[in-house]
């Protein structure tokens, strides 16, 4: 007695209802994009020396705006030049912190894959095309 294999792909009792199961993947879809739509609409600023340096990046990491103020500024030599660009550098890096936490907050909730899936449950997958 042999026993069709895609019977089981039909629902019912132990069974997989692929409606159900396109549905809900078109669902996490919709719900990543409106996600990542909410993220690159979102400004973030990170800062530096009390201010002194500040940057703006959007949520997908586009830099769209640095600040300096004359406190900045201590001289115009090659030094103080190079302190002021790594001053920069580092606003941007926590600008990009903060990024990269609004990023989890928002979408790690939509990295966690299809509960019942095998292979395809949360935690341990690999990252998807975008990186989560």
């Amino acid at each position: 007695m042999s026993q069709n294999p895609f019977d089981a792909l039909s629902g019912g009792l132990g069974g997989l209802d692929l409606g159900a199961l396109m549905q809900q993947a078109q669902q996490m879809q919709s719900d990543l994009q409106a996600a990542q739509q909410r993220l690159a609409d979102t400004v973030v600023e990170g800062t530096v020396a009390g201010g002194a340096v500040s940057v703006s990046l959007t949520g997908a990491g586009e830099l769209t705006a640095v600040t300096i103020t004359p406190e900045a500024l201590d001289g115009t030599d090659a030094e103080a030049l190079s302190d002021l660009g790594d001053l920069v550098v580092a606003a941007f890096r926590d600008a990009r912190a903060k990024v990269d936490a609004l990023a989890e907050e928002a979408m790690g909730p939509l990295a966690g894959g299809m509960p019942g899936l095998p292979g395809v449950d949360g935690p341990g997958q690999a990252p998807g095309p975008l990186g989560f």
